[in-house]
């Protein structure tokens, strides 16, 4: 694999938004994996970052994996339309006073219905329920044009911005 330079942007929100979005159809469910499948999982990352060049999991192992998804620290709540999955929000609270939002995303085919700005402002809420000092999250130019935008409009602010190297496939 090789690397390329990627602008990476990191936003957060040091206080709640108080948006809360409407669910945009008929047949939507939110629900927490706790413990998934390794497989279950990777199927997921795949299917909502195969487009957006999602590496990072991939090069993991399968017992790295597990032992991060399996961490009674690290959320993970699926969208359901219709009983199948369109997507996750994976919230990690590892770090003292701050919750990372540290996957985010909707599966190709589904995206521009309104299910991102439903499931962010979900995932939001959820963070703030936890009370903690910040919530932040990062997107790069390799991700769907509409994220950065997403979360700006979500309350998120930018912090930094760096040169990243990305492995790419």
């Amino acid at each position: 694999m090789k690397t390329i330079p990627v602008k990476t942007i990191y936003l957060q929100m040091t206080a709640p938004a108080g948006r809360s979005t409407p669910p945009p159809m008929p047949g939507i469910e939110i629900v927490r994996t706790e413990k998934p499948a390794v497989a279950f999982y990777r199927l997921l990352y795949d299917a909502v970052g195969r487009d957006w060049h999602w590496v990072d999991r991939k090069l993991l192992s399968d017992e790295q994996l597990r032992r991060v998804i399996h961490d009674e620290l690290v959320e993970i709540y699926v969208l359901y339309v219709d009983q199948v999955p369109a997507g996750y929000a994976e919230l990690d609270r590892r770090r003292e006073h701050e919750i990372e939002l540290a996957y985010f995303g909707i599966v190709p085919g589904l995206t521009g219905r309104g299910l991102g700005r439903y499931l962010l402002d979900w995932a939001v809420r959820k963070a703030w329920s936890y009370a903690p000092k910040r919530l932040w999250v990062h997107t790069c130019e390799l991700d769907h044009e509409a994220a950065l935008p997403l979360y700006l409009s979500a309350g998120f602010e930018v912090f930094d911005e760096k040169m990243v190297d990305q492995v790419v496939p």
